[in-house]
């Protein structure tokens, strides 16, 4: 999407997703506030029409590919921003890490550093039955109701997708474990390195999120060094913040924390008059 040439943002959706889980936002940001914005394909991560997702690659390579999407952007333009959804926000996360100084701006939506919303018990006995064996090559998790969506409507058409075709624009009806336990080691590579993130972060998180609690806000918020931070804790949604009935908030909100980054950068390159004493 190409916007007016006041910036870029890139946005990284989650894992065995789809760009249309960012579709709203990525309009929102080209249309309303101008910005050339980018949701890269990537490699192992990333899945069209396939109900079981094949060939994933390590995180490590997730984040390669990022960080070359995010250097393409900045050699077109001064600012560029990264936001994520889910996985895709510990994606962001990790390029903080190293690239924080490089980043005008960092957006958070439904970022988990640890599985515990109050859809995911089924998965703590396959963490030890899968994660650690052989059977995390093999095995695959169903996406069950309610799909990270409070929306019904919404619900009701991702469930007849995946029905019909074994996919829908949240993605795939399966996630492998192997996976899953790709983003663990991700997810535990980042809380480990939350303090040397210091870019202006906006943290985006639903109260009753059925994959990661807001414990998970509240930790990103009081691990990371950042002197610009905003966290807003949203009522009305599930964990796919981006889709569900506050996506407008989450919008506005990331356009207004971004616009607020370039407000600062400007007043900080004014000219500024001296007199001689």
């Amino acid at each position: 999407m190409e916007g007016k040439g006041k910036g870029a943002v890139l946005l990284l959706h989650g894992l065995y997703g789809t760009p249309q889980q960012l579709q709203y936002i990525g309009r929102k940001l080209c249309v309303v506030g101008g910005y050339t914005v980018h949701i890269p394909n990537i490699q192992g991560y990333s899945v069209f029409d396939e109900a079981v997702p094949s060939g994933t690659t390590p995180w490590t390579y997730w984040s390669e590919q990022v960080e070359a999407n995010f250097d393409l952007l900045r050699r077109e333009h001064d600012q560029v921003s990264v936001a994520g959804l889910c996985i895709g926000a510990n994606l962001a996360l990790n390029l903080a890490t190293r690239r924080s100084s490089d980043l005008h701006a960092l957006c958070l939506y439904s970022a988990p550093l640890r599985y515990d919303g109050w859809n995911v018990t089924r998965m703590r006995w396959l963490k030890y039955l899968g994660y650690y064996t052989p059977f995390r090559y093999f095995v695959s998790l169903a996406e069950r109701p309610p799909y990270g969506l409070k929306d019904e409507r919404i619900r009701q058409w991702v469930a007849t997708q995946m029905e019909k075709r074994g996919t829908s624009a949240i993605g795939s009806s399966r996630s492998p474990l192997k996976g899953v336990f790709e983003t663990e080691k991700l997810m535990k590579s980042v809380r480990q390195n939350l303090h040397k993130i210091h870019a202006p972060t906006l943290i985006m998180h639903a109260v009753e999120d059925d994959l990661a609690s807001p414990k998970n806000a509240d930790q990103i918020e009081g691990g990371i060094s950042s002197l610009q931070v905003r966290k807003v804790l949203l009522d009305n949604c599930y964990h796919i913040i981006t889709m569900d009935f506050e996506k407008e908030r989450v919008a506005l909100e990331s356009l207004a924390f971004i616009a607020q980054q370039s407000d600062r950068h400007d007043l900080k390159q004014r000219p500024k008059l001296r007199l001689a004493g």
